[in-house]
Formats: C-alpha cells, structure tokens, sequence
C-alpha cells in the first residue's frame, strides 16, 4: 500500500506551491511583518471570507490546531485494536508536542519563532489607532504585555502630539515585526497533517478493525483535509512567501524529529507489532 505519509506531504506541497505562486502574481498576500499593514483588515477582506481572520476556519480551527490534532491521535488511539497500540505512537506524539511548544511558546525563554523574528531584525512594535507605530522594548512582546497611555505614559512622549496619542483607557498587546515573521500557520498546519497521516498507516494496516475505530479513522482523514484547505487559505491570504516557505519546512522538519521513535527496537520487531492481531 502507498505510503500515506508521502501522499498528504506531495498534496501539501501542491497545495502550498499554487497558493503561494497565485498570491505573488494576483498580490492577494498580506505581508504581516510590515507594521504599518499587519494591524489592518486584509483588503480582500469584505470580498473574500478566508481573507478575514475572523473567519470560522481561523478562529475555531487554525488557532486550536493542536489540541484538534490531539484529540484526533486520541480517538484513533482509544479505538485501535491491541495489536496497534504501541508505545512508539505515544512517544511520536510527546516529541510532536515539544515541537509545537518549542517553536510556538517556550524554549528557555522566548519560543524559536520569536528568537527567529529577533535574530533577523526584529522589533517590538504598537500600532496606535492613528495608523501610527511605536517602537517598544522588546520585552512587551516577549511577555504580551498590554500597555496604554495611563499604564505606561512613558512610551508616549515626543516626537508624538497629542492627536496621535491615544485616549488613556485605550490599550493594545505589541508584536514583533520587521523580521522575519515565520508563518506559526503554515509550522504547525504541516507537522499536524503529516503526524495526523503517520499515525493512520498503524490503521490501515491493522487486519481488524471495529466500527468505532473505522469512524475514527474517517474523523482523522477529515482533519487533515480541514488542515489541508487551512493551510491552502493562509498561502492565499497571508505572509510573505519566504516566511511561507520556511514555515513549510520547519513543519516537515518538526514531523521529521517525531519520526525518531522508529529506530528503537529493529525494523522486523515493529513491523510484527503492527501486523499481529
């Protein structure tokens, strides 16, 4: 049988490839490393639904991907029939935790991604309701600190008049931009879907499986064409297409770490485990 894996990934590539290409040709993209855009509503927003982050795809989906992908790799887990459940899937899963954690929220600090946007010129920087940018110390991003005039009067002062500084009950998070903003997006979208196809080739090549556990896998299947079509809109809509390219590859590089638990033990000892009923 095909491997599943290199499948998902060679639709993944396409998909990521014509996006990225017909946001250059058509400037459909919106760059969000650039201060003075990031903040505003994408222009394609009111014509096209994926083009604005509010949409149902972004909010529910996209900005919870782990934990839907979590709970896939449970239901497939809990539904599986003995001879499937091997430890190596749980380990695939911890190591592909570390990753989105690493990446996206701590590591020793600040995440890899924010350490990225720093190392490539960075700044800490808050858009004002004028259309204006301030910059910031870097450690209000770092923490997603709120700040406001009342709170922090110290970071409105000159060159600024009074028209350009906000009322003092407004307040707002700074982000990093000018660096190189990797798309988190495309990261974790890729590493879900490619982990979310390694763990069903233990399925498919399972020689029983009950109904509960065949409805998992078509939940499963599901998910990855949701993560498939979300990673479609964000190579449309958002980033630049370098920051696009090296989310892409920090995905399959991230999925390529998980992958590890595979050498313990010999070839012929887990291909048993996988085939014995």
């Amino acid at each position: 049988m095909p491997d599943i894996r290199l499948a998902v990934l060679a639709v993944l590539t396409a998909i990521i490839v014509s996006a990225t290409t017909y946001s250059i040709v058509f400037e459909t993209y919106l760059d969000t490393s650039n201060p003075l855009l990031t903040h505003l509503p994408h222009p394609l927003g009111l014509t096209h639904y994926y083009a604005n982050k509010s949409n149902i795809l972004n909010v529910y989906f996209i900005k919870k991907a782990w934990a839907w992908t979590t709970g896939a790799f449970l239901l497939l887990w809990f539904t599986s029939p003995p001879s499937i459940r091997i430890a190596q899937r749980w380990w695939k899963w911890a190591i592909a935790t570390a990753m989105w954690l690493v990446f996206t929220s701590w590591f020793f600090g600040p995440a890899l991604l924010e350490r990225l946007n720093l190392a490539s010129g960075g700044e800490c920087i808050l858009a004002l309701p004028s259309g204006d940018s301030i910059s910031v110390p870097v450690d209000y991003c770092l923490t997603k600190s709120s700040v406001s005039p009342g709170s922090h009067p110290q970071l409105f002062v000159a060159p600024f008049s009074d028209a350009f500084v906000p009322p003092l009950d407004w307040r707002s998070i700074p982000r990093l931009r000018r660096g190189h903003d990797v798309s988190g997006h495309l990261f974790l979208l890729t590493m879900s879907a490619l982990f979310l196809a390694d763990q069903l080739r233990y399925s498919f090549r399972a020689r029983e499986r009950s109904t509960w556990h065949s409805l998992a896998v078509v939940a499963n299947v599901s998910l990855i064409g949701v993560w498939l079509f979300a990673c479609y809109t964000t190579s449309l809509y958002f980033h630049s297409p370098l920051e696009k390219l090296t989310g892409y590859i920090l995905g399959i590089s991230g999925f390529a770490v998980t992958l590890l638990p595979e050498n313990l033990g010999s070839p012929q000892t887990n291909e048993n485990k996988l085939h014995t009923t």
